[in-house]
């Protein structure tokens, strides 16, 4: 029998946790029927398709991780601030490997005002974790385009079983927040490009 109250929202509830558990790119629209309960052309009736299906598990993430951000931020500043920030990412990122693999994309539909604002709410949660280290605004899309680089790049590696050295992770996790706190805090030279002024703020980073 279907599994009663099945909607939109709780179908794609369902894929992002099946996501973290197959991986995003092993998800399907009949193993997620299967999980909720129902057949696969019986699935349509809530998702139209396996792509609307990973648009709704996207956004989702996206709003996930970015209020996670947000509350280990709060009434932190500078250094700490990107301590929390971190720390957060990268545990996140660990328990939910299917669902964050869904977040890397830049939007694509330039109509698309979910995707937009979704976007525009994490990359606002990353320039306050960034406010006080008193940026240009310019230099606030490099520094939050570091910060999120590096952060991706080391807990995706880290998810994926990526790091073998007989070193510990924590160290080296560590070592990295370290290096970004100093760049950010070094009086670094102007780039060419900044001496047009500031470049206007976009959803993508």
């Amino acid at each position: 029998m279907p599994r009663a109250g099945l909607a939109p929202a709780t179908v794609v509830s369902a894929g992002a946790k099946l996501a973290d558990e197959v991986g995003f790119d092993g998800l399907t629209m009949g193993l997620l029927a299967e999980r909720v309960g129902v057949k696969t052309p019986s699935l349509y009736k809530h998702v139209a398709s396996l792509e609307a299906l990973q648009h709704g598990i996207a956004n989702q993430a996206k709003r996930e991780l970015t209020d996670a951000i947000a509350r280990s931020a709060v009434g932190k500043s500078g250094p700490d601030a990107v301590r929390a920030c971190a720390d957060t990412w990268r545990r996140w990122v660990l328990d939910h490997p299917g669902r964050y693999a869904a977040t890397v994309r830049a939007p694509t539909a330039d109509d698309d005002e979910e995707d937009r604002r979704v976007a525009n709410e994490g990359l606002q949660v990353l320039y306050d974790v960034l406010a006080g280290f008193e940026l240009r605004q310019t230099r606030r899309i490099d520094a939050a385009r570091v910060l999120r680089s590096a952060l991706h790049g080391f807990a995706t590696l880290e998810s994926a079983g990526g790091f073998g050295l007989p070193r510990d992770v924590d160290r080296s996790f560590g070592f990295l927040v370290d290096t970004l706190i100093a760049g950010l805090q070094a009086d670094l030279p102007t780039l060419p490009e900044d001496e047009h002024g500031d470049e206007p703020l976009t959803h993508e980073v």
